[in-house]
């Protein structure tokens, strides 16, 4: 597997001739770097105008590894080659590297890039990112791997220092300022500019003088390169990281850039928030393919059922003002939210009789919320990352009547939700006042409970509570509600029991037995089995109107097309052809199998791949009436030729398709022409601020149609 790293924008408050001065103190050794030993030169070379300056050097490192594997190697030391380039007038430097010994069993690849500051020329920016394939060690892959990774993350960080050594010494030795380069003297004017050119090349000589090694691929190019400039906005700087996000350790931070990056890939536009996927992240240890998969389902379940409106448009009935005994009530020592909860004196049966889950799971989702907005307002009260909240639990008052099995069912299902779309929000849940029936209620909620969550329980019997060791510790004493023998008067409401006058029906009941959210969501969900598409048809009574889609891949890969006929097909659902998926409950299959393509249908767009966790948002101008049938169908191998032997390719990619089953969920509406205003279609009933993923739309035409898509 490889192993690969990309570090976020350094910035170092220097400009970048000084930096680059700082920088070649390192060579030919760097006592502050005890792994590196020594370096030769290999090869150096200069522009004409010497704007460009490119050395090559070979590196000799001492690898902190165990003596027994040094010996089963057969090597001391290992040599990297680095290559750097340097460009005066643009003021960038590139830095590449790979290893020399044991190129053949493992692949190292480093890329570093100085740079201007983007909004300050006096700063300098500092990229790097590092690759790591270990092919074959003599049965120590695993080991390697360990070695390397923890050697290199705890080099990553000790280079920044280095270079701020370096800067420090120059300051104290005086030199405060170097030239930039400017151009040679043309001819006919060397006279009367020797002192200027004089200058930048002693600025030059001062700098080779300490063997200089910085980077720039681009050689006398105009424009800078893009792996040190590109899309500067969207690019994550060390210091905003520390400030808003917290300590990371150097493989996090890059954790974090290359999930960032990945949904900036794949969901063009809006991204959730660097804190949000950081959540995610934490939740699944930094495992980027498990957090990855986690974000991309909560995602699509906030476009959904439309989660990202929750604040606007949830309003809790009277009957939960009065009877939900919880709270938010200022912050605990560490600077979080403080939520309360009186669940001892919740009558939960009475609010699942009179609201059904449904509501109680709208009102905790808005909870949640309101969680996320308060970490964001204190963190720029504190001038610290608060990404999380306290909630403090009094059981007082808990009873038999609280373990009512549908009450129960229904917190378990929350509790589900919750941990499934708001990972790492709770810092801290502090429960009081715990009676002798609580451990039966812990018993059965425990094990759907995350074990991260569960570690940040701390549970309280009695009075245990106060005291040194109690509540003093987290909450600050002018805080400590009234209730549990502070001075502070807590708003949240005492609750007691809900009247049966106000339980729902029989009949009401059961229209709310499930959880559902928002019953009036604009999205279907489909399933695309394994030789049955899901299909459905627009009818079109005149031309010129817009078909407009949005959809999400939940599961699989699929392919989507779009096609036009005169002929009404017949709405008729069909199993799939494996006897395992007989449920296609929500799979509709519209072109008969007879109907032949170009004569019964035609197609209208050209057929698009769309991969899991991908979001696409197209149109499509219609030129004639008729029956326009939107396609999803499985994405499987091309087929092969009939006389030739399936591919080895082909038949492992068909045994991927995990359970022959492919997810998603869809939106579509038809437009007349003149109200159509974009690609994305006037979609606002649905354009999440949060989740719902924009972005640059391409058009591609057609000699019989006119759309846009975009992912």
């Amino acid at each position: 597997m490889v192993q690969k790293y990309q570090s976020p924008v350094r910035v170092y408050k220097y400009p970048f001739e000084l930096v680059m001065a700082a920088y070649e103190k390192r060579f030919p050794t760097c006592p502050e770097i005890p792994v590196f030993l020594g370096s030769e030169i290999l090869h150096e070379s200069r522009s004409d105008d010497g704007a460009i300056h490119i050395i090559e050097r070979s590196c000799k490192l001492n690898v902190d590894a165990p003596r027994l594997l040094k010996k089963i190697a057969g090597v001391e030391y290992v040599f990297f080659i680095q290559k750097n380039t340097v460009n005066w007038k643009e003021r960038t430097l590139r830095i590449e590297a790979h290893n020399e010994t044991f190129a053949n069993r493992v692949v190292i690849l480093e890329t570093c890039n100085y740079s201007v500051h983007p909004e300050n020329e006096e700063w300098t920016c500092f990229e790097q990112s590092a690759s790591l394939d270990i092919k074959s060690f003599f049965g120590f892959e695993s080991t390697v791997e360990k070695i390397a990774m923890k050697q290199y993350t705890s080099n990553i960080k000790r280079g920044k220092e280095v270079i701020e050594h370096y800067l420090k010494e120059l300051i104290s030795q005086g030199i405060t300022f170097i030239p930039r380069w400017t151009p040679p003297p043309v001819c006919g004017q060397k006279d009367e500019q020797t002192p200027a050119a004089g200058d930048a090349a002693d600025g030059d000589a001062a700098l080779d003088s300490v063997a200089l090694g910085t980077t720039k691929e681009q050689t006398g190019s105009s424009c800078p390169p893009a792996e040190a400039l590109s899309s500067d906005a969207d690019k994550l700087d060390a210091d905003y990281i520390e400030r808003y996000l917290g300590q990371l350790t150097p493989m996090q931070e890059s954790c974090l850039i290359r999930l960032r990056q990945w949904l900036q890939e794949t969901h063009k536009g809006k991204i959730p928030k660097d804190e949000h996927i950081l959540r995610f992240l934490r939740a699944r240890d930094f495992n980027i393919d498990k957090a990855r998969e986690m974000l991309c389902q909560s995602l699509s379940w906030r476009k959904q059922y439309q989660v990202d409106y929750i604040l606007q448009s949830w309003r809790p009935p009277a009957l939960l003002d009065e009877y939900y005994t919880g709270g938010w009530h200022y912050q605990d020592k560490d600077g979080r939210p403080l939520y309360i909860l009186r669940l001892g004196q919740m009558d939960t049966k009475g609010l699942v009789k009179a609201l059904g889950e449904e509501s109680l799971l709208r009102h905790v989702l808005s909870i949640n919320e309101e969680g996320q907005k308060r970490c964001e307002e204190n963190t720029n009260i504190f001038g610290r990352p608060i990404t999380s909240w306290t909630c403090l639990v009094d059981l007082e008052g808990l009873n038999m009547r609280h373990l009512w099995r549908p009450g129960v069912k229904a917190l378990l299902r929350i509790i589900e939700v919750v941990e499934d779309n708001y990972p790492e929000t709770l810092g801290r849940l502090l429960i009081v006042r715990a009676p002798r029936v609580f451990p039966v209620l812990w018993t059965l909620v425990s094990p759907f409970i995350n074990e991260n969550t569960r570690q940040k329980f701390l549970i309280y019997s009695g009075n245990n509570y106060q005291g040194p060791g109690g509540l003093v510790d987290y909450v600050d004493k002018d805080v400590i509600p009234d209730f549990l023998g502070g001075d502070c008067m807590c708003t949240v409401p005492e609750g007691g029991l809900v009247p049966k006058s106000l339980y729902q029906t029989e009949d009401e009941s059961e229209n709310s037995d499930h959880i559902r959210l928002w019953t009036e969501t604009i999205y279907h969900s489909a399933s695309v089995l394994k030789g049955a598409p899901h299909e459905i048809v627009v009818e079109i009574l005149e031309g010129e109107s817009v078909i407009t889609w949005d959809f999400d891949i939940l599961k699989g890969d699929v392919v989507f097309s779009l096609f036009h006929s005169k002929r009404a097909p017949e709405t008729t659902r069909k199993e799939a052809t494996l006897p395992s998926t007989s449920a296609a409950g929500d799979n509709m299959q519209l072109i008969d199998k007879m109907w032949v393509l170009g004569v019964d249908y035609s197609h209208m767009e050209s057929p698009l791949v769309c991969r899991e966790g991908e979001s696409i948002q197209g149109s499509h101008v219609t030129r004639w009436p008729g029956f326009y049938i939107l396609q999803w169908k499985m994405h499987g191998p091309p087929p092969c030729a009939a006389t030739s032997l399936p591919r080895v390719d082909d038949v492992l990619a068909s045994l991927q398709v995990s359970s022959h089953k492919c997810k998603l969920i869809y939106y579509y509406e038809v437009l007349a022409s003149k109200d159509f205003r974009g690609s994305m279609s006037s979609l606002e009933s649905c354009n999440s601020g949060f989740s719902q993923l924009s972005g640059a739309t391409t058009s591609s035409s057609q000699s019989q149609s006119s759309s846009h898509l975009s992912r």
